[in-house]
């Protein structure tokens, strides 16, 4: 049953589904909204996404590459999940991106922001392949989601996120690991 939602939900967004949050998704998420400074990707704005301005090296041309994938990734995520924070290919294996609702979800308004990590798998096989979610704060355990699949691993959510990382994991069939990697989530020392 779950590889049948993901397989859908990756459907649905490689067909076209726009991702812009309502009024009324918006108003009903927790948090207070907060200023981000945000611009635009080429292909984003079709989609209702758009990226931190001080996203990591790379990520924007990850997100210009293939905007359809990067829509896929911020619809797994769910509602109002349309701001990217930060993105990572690894070879032909699998892309890792994450993205934030721009709200905030404590008292500091730059580390204490929602977080959703995905791990697409671009082998087109299923693989073992993982995704584990840290936020900045060394008590809040980790979050993961390791497994075998062909489409991607996650989502995976940490309330206060930003300037945490994001480790893939990928093996093959075989047992050798191709991906092995940690991706800062925003742009933190």
């Amino acid at each position: 049953m779950t590889r049948l939602i993901r397989t859908a939900a990756m459907a649905a967004a490689l067909a076209g589904a726009v991702l812009v949050p309502t009024a009324t998704a918006s108003a009903a998420m927790s948090g207070s909204s907060t200023a981000a400074a945000t611009i635009e990707f080429a292909g984003g704005s079709a989609n209702g996404l758009t990226m931190v301005q001080e996203a990591p090296k790379g990520t924007k041309a990850i997100l210009e590459a293939n905007p359809s994938a990067a829509a896929a990734a911020a619809n797994v995520c769910g509602s109002g999940y349309t701001i990217s924070v930060s993105a990572a290919r690894y070879g032909t294996y699998g892309t890792v991106y994450t993205w934030t609702n721009g709200k905030t979800s404590g008292p500091n308004a730059y580390y204490d922001k929602p977080i959703c990590g995905v791990f697409f798998n671009d082998t087109g096989a299923a693989r073992y392949m993982g995704i584990r979610l840290n936020d900045n704060y060394t008590d809040t355990p980790a979050v993961e989601d390791f497994g075998t699949y062909s489409t991607y691993a996650g989502p995976v959510y940490q309330n206060r996120g930003y300037c945490g990382t994001a480790y893939s994991y990928m093996k093959q069939p075989n047992g050798t690991v191709v991906v092995d990697n940690k991706l800062g989530v925003g742009a933190c020392n």
